[in-house]
């Protein structure tokens, strides 16, 4: 049986007293949007853009460019700042090697979803944020069950907690497709890395 993990979120949401601080791993600057527009309202952001999986290194900059640009042009209820961090596209390489012929959505996705989240996590706790998070949820190509039961594994390595979510739901993604229309945002036709580029 799958876990509802946004009916997690909001009960959650509903019942928090303070304003947590979330460090919020984003994809891209099309998936963040339907993300930050529901946190916003609950959480101040900050936006940790680590994608080293992305290429070639130009796609991953103007990936990047879009996702500082809406923030740059969105305004929140809550303060979002935005994180930059380090290409490092050989520490991915080096964590998926072995799974490169791995189908689109297999193990090999799996082990990036951690190795970007664990980065995630390990800023969020070292930087005394609440929570961490992910925008990767929101698409319709990704698997929220897998990518949630990475979030709480990393949780339990830690000890910082993960904010469980299922952003596709409700029309989270058709919701990102208007919100990226609206903000001019460039939507990349790939998931990021090369090879869900050249494998279906």
């Amino acid at each position: 049986m799958k876990t509802n993990y946004q009916k997690m979120l909001l009960e959650l949401v509903n019942n928090l007293k303070t304003t947590p601080r979330l460090l919020l791993h984003s994809c891209c600057g099309p998936c963040s949007t339907t993300c930050i527009s529901f946190l916003t309202n609950y959480f101040d952001i900050t936006v940790l853009y680590y994608n080293p999986n992305i290429e070639p290194r130009a796609e991953y900059e103007k990936r990047k460019a879009e996702q500082i640009k809406f923030l740059q042009n969105f305004s929140g209820k809550h303060e979002i700042t935005f994180l930059d961090s380090d290409y490092e596209n050989d520490l991915y390489h080096e964590a998926i090697k072995g799974l490169e012929a791995e189908k689109e959505g297999g193990a090999r996705c799996t082990k990036c979803f951690y190795f970007r989240l664990h980065k995630c996590a390990e800023l969020a706790l070292a930087q005394g944020y609440d929570y961490f998070g992910t925008t990767l949820t929101v698409s319709p190509h990704k698997n929220s069950q897998v990518i949630n039961t990475v979030g709480a594994q990393i949780s339990e390595e830690l000890g910082i907690p993960f904010l469980y979510s299922d952003f596709k739901k409700n029309a989270g993604y058709q919701k990102s497709i208007l919100l990226s229309k609206e903000y001019d945002l460039y939507r990349q036709n790939y998931c990021g890395c090369l090879y869900s580029k050249t494998r279906p």
